[in-house]
């Protein structure tokens, strides 16, 4: 699969279908989804983000990437401490990719260890690669392979991987993450709701890969699930600018890194004695309130959050009163102006804030 990542920082077992699937536009393709159509059917229309937003991108950048490194430095001092030298970095397509990066360049760095990272499909509903599976145990033990993903949001992903691995003897269904504000994971950098600067953007901070695609008319019975490259966008293209921003605030002094990763274990450990509970737990009961039937309509955290503004039709975005006027959020106030949607001050616990996507059957 082709990617503007170097080979060397993540191999991608994915099945290049570029120019064999059309993107919809945004309404149309929630009209789909809504009615029964899989999202993996479909692709969005990838686009650069208009002047303003990378104006915001681009402080949010400036804002949260010394947060974000320190996350980075967090979960990979846990993932060498709890699986050793030998591990295996797995990421999830797409989003799991970069921060795949980050951690395998943090490892580099610290401990000076080259260990191995691939990126893989998993589909909510449809279940993980087996194709890219079984060419990762061909190659390691499968207690070596550790999955990796962006950040955590009601949990949906980690519950696919839990029913998944009970096909593949040995492989934990455990993930890494910068970021678990749902409270699911130990393998996590915070579990506080922080911005992590590449949900803001799509395929220009991916690698300018696609999310995957999983159709019986593209993926036969041996191939890996599908992805598209957008070598079009090239020039506007921010995939190593982010991790290049990210890593300037990496510690590689061993003592400035100790330093480094007891700050964001501080972090970690003030949200956690503040917030008990899950976050679905929240998510449930936001369903009541507003009336949502289907929870797979509501998408907390700032991650989830973006990607709601970015690839789906919103109804509304909950700010929680705290971060009413913080700056983690003026990318998701900029799209929300942008496609004039509503935002409702509303108490959250687990999250900064929560979008909600449109019931198009109600309107």
């Amino acid at each position: 699969m082709r990617s503007s990542y170097k080979s060397g920082d993540v191999t991608m077992l994915l099945k290049d279908v570029t120019g064999l699937v059309k993107p919809q536009p945004t309404e149309e393709r929630e009209r789909l989804i809504q009615s029964g159509k899989h999202y993996s059917e479909m692709l969005p229309i990838e686009y650069v983000p208009t002047r303003r937003y990378m104006e915001v991108y681009k402080e949010a950048l400036q804002i949260f990437a010394k947060p974000t490194a320190l996350a980075v430095g967090t979960v990979s001092d846990k993932i060498v401490q709890k699986r050793g030298k030998e591990v295996v970095l797995v990421s999830l397509a797409r989003a799991g990719i970069p921060i795949g990066i980050l951690i395998k360049d943090y490892i580099g760095e610290k401990y000076h260890l080259n260990v191995p990272h691939y990126a893989i499909s998993i589909i909510k509903g449809k279940g993980i690669d087996k194709n890219a599976m079984k060419y990762l145990l061909q190659r390691y033990h499968p207690c070596q392979l550790l999955f990796v993903d962006g950040w955590i949001g009601k949990g949906a992903i980690l519950e696919e991987l839990r029913q998944v691995v009970k096909d593949y003897d040995g492989v934990s269904s455990e993930i890494a993450v910068l970021a678990d504000p749902a409270n699911v994971t130990e393998l996590c950098g915070t579990h506080e709701d922080i911005l992590i600067p590449s949900s803001c953007l799509n395929c220009t901070v991916s690698g300018l890969v696609s999310r995957t695609v999983l159709r019986e008319d593209l993926i036969g019975p041996h191939d890996f699930h599908g992805a598209v490259y957008y070598g079009e966008l090239a020039d506007a293209d921010l995939s190593y600018d982010f991790i290049d921003a990210i890593e300037r605030w990496f510690q590689i002094d061993a003592a400035q890194s100790k330093v480094q990763s007891q700050e964001a274990v501080l972090t970690a450990l003030q949200r956690e004695t503040a917030v008990s509970g899950y976050g679905i737990e929240e998510v449930r009961a936001l369903a009541e309130v507003f009336g949502v039937t289907d929870i797979n309509l509501i998408k907390p955290g700032i991650g989830e959050t973006t990607r709601v503004l970015l690839r789906r039709v919103p109804w509304k975005v909950l700010v929680d009163e705290r971060y009413r006027h913080n700056p983690e959020l003026g990318h998701i106030v900029r799209l929300a102006e942008e496609k004039h949607v509503p935002i409702e001050i509303y108490p959250l616990r687990h999250y900064k804030c929560c979008g909600i996507i449109k019931n198009l059957a109600e309107t």
